[in-house]
């Protein structure tokens, strides 16, 4: 078992193509020992957003604090503290701040 802090945890700011003001901290990984998911949780400051992108792999997410929206291919979501979302594998996304504070999340994906 591993017990931590998520603040004992390595900010990572992401310099991806497309991303702007965004930042991540693995909370849980491999290097763990985790034998089937990653945990990591993403900071995306006020008019910041992550990529529009896709990708094999499912991943599932719960929003800490601040308001945003998720896009996919068709339509946009609003999201705020306690909204979940599922991205299934190939489906198109990205994850915008709308508010006046960062957007904080949750985010899970298969190893």
């Amino acid at each position: 078992m591993i017990v931590r802090r998520y603040t004992d945890v390595k900010t990572e700011a992401i310099n991806a193509e497309g991303a702007k003001g965004v930042a991540k901290r693995v909370l849980i990984s491999r290097s763990d020992g985790a034998p089937n998911f990653i945990m990591r949780q993403f900071t995306i400051e006020p008019g910041g957003n992550t990529p529009y992108h896709t990708h094999d792999w499912e991943h599932e997410v719960y929003v800490l604090s601040g308001k945003g929206r998720v896009r996919q291919s068709d339509s946009v979501c609003d999201l705020s503290a306690g909204s979940v979302v599922l991205v299934l594998p190939n489906e198109e996304h990205g994850f915008i701040n709308s508010g006046v504070e960062p957007l904080v999340f949750l985010c899970s994906v298969p190893k």
